[in-house]
């Protein structure tokens, strides 16, 4: 049957490659973004291009205007909340800035969605920030790379939350709301603290979707700085699968309605930041890439994996591509889109 879906940051990178795959599949769909992030302008107009002006909803405002998010969810089946300030460095510069849009602005979704009395479906885009800098776990260096000594499958749900930064806090803020929405107004919310995504129509920067901007800064010759000895690890997961994961939730509500998920590549797709990207990078190429270095940046993790087995037991979902074959597809993407940037 078909849904109404409202996304929020609907022409972000994760929104518009979401919009995407709803539209095609006969979904009815909302895109609510106020297109003040770098690319998403450029990303309504594909869609636009892609699916005709009659494609979608789109209403260009803000999650902070609460008379506006709760016009636009009145009538809806899903919300997907993606919209968001994304970047640590930002919420240091501009704490209350991020206060509001991310804390405040995941608020007044959740009150949009209570006061719609339709109980839909609120999937929150969570992040792996809200556990903080976990300096209690023991972290090994390796040649390329950092790891767990005691967290073979990455670190889970049960992991006590500690916010670090501004960003951490309202994203955490944010994160909590949702989970309590679902305790004491049985809204069906679920979240999903994501790791690193990546994949086509990221417009990467320096501050924020590293996977993108190292790739965009190479084929446009534009400098590089490694912060920290690169050695930092993450798991990457290509953009698909974390759609995946979206559909499954969806699919299974009665079984998601209230639980929270690390959703990542896990310990099959990790990566350091330059000691293992890098080669791969330079493969895709063909030549060696100049990269200047920078101090450890604040809040940087030495390592980050998901454990992604909560989420493979509950919602039968796991991710299908490669981080190798991830990064060739979106290497292909910046290549033959040079013009965006």
């Amino acid at each position: 049957m078909t849904k109404k879906y409202l996304i929020t940051g609907g022409a972000g990178f994760i929104g518009s490659n979401y919009v995407s795959r709803l539209i095609k599949r006969g979904e009815e769909v909302i895109v609510y973004d106020n297109l003040s992030r770098d690319g998403a302008k450029k990303n309504l107009q594909w869609l636009t291009v892609t699916f005709g002006e009659d494609g979608f909803t789109l209403i260009p405002e803000d999650v902070r205007d609460q008379e506006k998010i709760q016009t636009a969810a009145k009538d809806v089946d899903v919300i997907v909340h993606l919209a968001g300030q994304v970047a640590v460095t930002t919420s240091v510069l501009n704490p209350r800035e991020d206060f509001d849009i991310n804390a405040l602005g995941t608020f007044n979704v959740l009150e949009a969605a209570r006061l719609s009395g339709r109980q839909p479906i609120v999937l929150y885009a969570s992040t792996n920030k809200v556990y903080g800098g976990m300096e209690d776990i023991l972290v090994e260096e390796g040649e390329t790379q950092y790891f767990y000594r005691d967290f073979p499958y990455g670190i889970s749900e049960d992991r006590l939350l500690d916010f670090h930064s501004p960003y951490g806090c309202s994203k955490g803020s944010g994160d909590q709301y949702v989970r309590d929405y679902s305790r004491i107004y049985g809204l069906p919310s679920v979240v999903l603290r994501q790791s690193c995504i990546y994949g086509p129509r990221q417009f990467g920067i320096e501050d924020q979707g590293w996977v993108a901007w190292f790739l965009i800064a190479s084929i446009m010759n534009r400098p590089i700085t490694i912060f920290g000895d690169g050695k930092q690890v993450r798991d990457l997961l290509y953009v698909e699968d974390l759609l995946d994961a979206y559909d499954a939730v969806i699919n299974q509500i009665d079984q998601a309605a209230g639980q929270v998920y690390n959703i990542g590549g896990g310990p099959q797709n990790v990566m350091s930041v330059w000691k293992d990207f890098g080669p791969i990078l330079e493969e895709n190429l063909g030549y060696k890439v100049e990269v200047k270095s920078g101090d450890w940046r604040p809040g940087d993790q030495r390592i980050y994996v998901s454990d992604i087995r909560k989420a493979e037991r509950e919602l039968n979902w796991t991710p299908q591509v490669s981080v190798k074959d991830g990064i060739k597809k979106l290497y292909d993407w910046v290549k033959s889109n040079q013009a965006l940037f």
